[in-house]
């Protein structure tokens, strides 16, 4: 189960990351979506990850799956479009709670940022504000608006069949 809130931002927060991932994925399909993603935290090793998420905005199923490399590079194939890029830097927020603050396909006219929250539960995600200086940051919520997931935006900007 995944329970996330998403925000549309504008570029990278100020104050230095914890950690910076490196990023590639792609959809087979968008609703539900079923993604393909390639990714490593900066210096580290990588991994493949075969992802299906269920519908539903703020709580929705979400299942990953760890692939072989050799698998990945065939399944990649299949693919309809080039892969959407990313990189993710993860932020400490008080409480134990991670920022991932996105920037997707930035070589391309479509690139944009984006920042999600991950939750323990529903209650901890309805009621949490965001503190101090990163309200302003994140004032553009986009939790549960049509469009406004990563599988939208392949559906957008990539080739469909």
């Amino acid at each position: 189960m995944e329970i996330e809130r998403r925000w549309l931002v504008n570029g990278w927060p100020e104050g230095t990351p914890a950690q910076v991932w490196h990023m590639a994925q792609g959809y087979f399909a968008v609703c539900p979506a079923v993604r393909i993603r390639r990714e490593a935290l900066a210096g580290g090793p990588v991994q493949y990850v075969l992802c299906f998420k269920g519908k539903g905005g703020l709580v929705r199923e979400e299942i990953e799956l760890p692939v072989e490399e050799k698998e990945y590079a065939r399944l990649i194939t299949l693919l309809s479009g080039p892969m959407i890029e990313k990189e993710q830097r993860r932020y400490p927020l008080p409480g134990g709670l991670t920022l991932e603050v996105n920037s997707v396909d930035p070589a391309l006219e479509t690139g944009f940022f984006y920042a999600e929250v991950e939750f323990p539960d529903e209650d901890a995600a309805r009621s949490w504000a965001p503190p101090g200086a990163w309200a302003a940051y994140l004032s553009r919520e986009t939790t549960g608006q049509p469009g406004e997931s990563m599988a939208a935006y392949w559906a957008r900007t990539r080739p469909q069949p």
